[in-house]
């Protein structure tokens, strides 16, 4: 099992004729993912890779294909109208990759979000991937084997580096995602965390935040009163000042509010086994499931 995406999903990618989507989409098809069609408009009858098609257009991609998820490579002054059209094509799931989305882009993008059935992973962020059936983003697939722990992650480097650990400890990953670390994304910790929770062939979940907002202490009320799986946290910017902005645009300590101390003794006192560094993620999963 798993959570979003995998073997079977049909996908979709917007700007696969760009230099960064064709890049990726390419990697994705080495993966194994299903990329069934792409969209770059006035491009459209083209072939990308010599066999996926391309479209102006999602709904003339729908017209031929099922499209499950779209994987979204459109420029940041653009990416928004286009993931718009993603939702009003009623895409299920949509990852957006795109960094430097201006916030008001991202306030309309939400509205429609909101009224709708679909659901968005990102901005700014790695992508989904299903260990060893579905890449949908920018992570390298060698990384991954397919286990038992599910990961969630505001970080994208980060998410490498616990997975890299995971693998190495035995321990594996159903589904790995990678949130976004703008200060508006399309889905939040807590509703991928009840999915964690109902998948069956996941154990455990690790959990990467950041200094900034105030997204893993919620997370961490709804770990203390709806899960029973063990949870791994930790929190990226222990030592970032107050008022400066470290790398992500949400990751900005302000009003006091945000930081990594407070958040982890949040999350500790909810329950959540605490990674001290990014060194022992892997060691701090073993303990949670008494593995060691």
């Amino acid at each position: 099992m798993s959570i979003l995406v995998n073997k079977n999903t049909n996908v979709l990618v917007q700007g696969i004729t760009g230099k960064e989507g064709s890049f990726h989409a390419t990697k994705c098809l080495e993966y194994g993912t299903k990329i069934v069609a792409g969209v770059t408009p006035f491009k459209g009858g083209s072939r990308f890779n010599n066999s996926v098609p391309v479209y102006n257009t999602i709904d003339e991609a729908k017209k031929t294909h099922r499209i499950d998820a779209t994987m979204v490579f459109v420029p940041a002054g653009f990416a928004a109208s286009g993931i718009i059209e993603a939702i009003e094509a009623e895409i299920p799931l949509i990852v957006c990759i795109t960094e430097g989305i201006p916030v008001m882009d991202m306030l309309n993008v939400k509205a429609a979000l909101n009224s709708s059935n679909s659901i968005m992973i990102g901005p700014n962020c790695p992508g989904v991937i299903t260990a060893d059936e579905c890449k949908i983003g920018i992570m390298p697939g060698f990384i991954h084997k397919k286990g038992k722990i599910g990961v969630l992650s505001r970080s994208g480097t980060l998410t490498y580096e616990a997975v890299d650990q995971l693998t190495k400890a035995g321990l594996g990953e159903t589904t790995c995602i990678g949130i976004g670390g703008d200060p508006i994304i399309g889905t939040p910790f807590i509703p991928l965390l009840k999915m964690f929770e109902d998948d069956p062939e996941t154990s455990a979940v690790v959990m990467i935040g950041e200094i900034g907002g105030t997204a893993e202490e919620e997370a961490s009320e709804f770990i203390k009163k709806n899960m029973k799986k063990p949870v791994i946290g930790f929190i990226a910017g222990k030592t970032a000042p107050e008022g400066k902005r470290m790398g992500h645009a949400g990751a900005i300590i302000s009003g006091g509010k945000g930081t990594a101390s407070d958040k982890l003794k949040t999350l500790e006192k909810n329950g959540v086994y605490i990674a001290d560094n990014p060194s022992v993620i892997g060691d701090t999963a073993k303990k949670a499931l008494k593995l060691s």
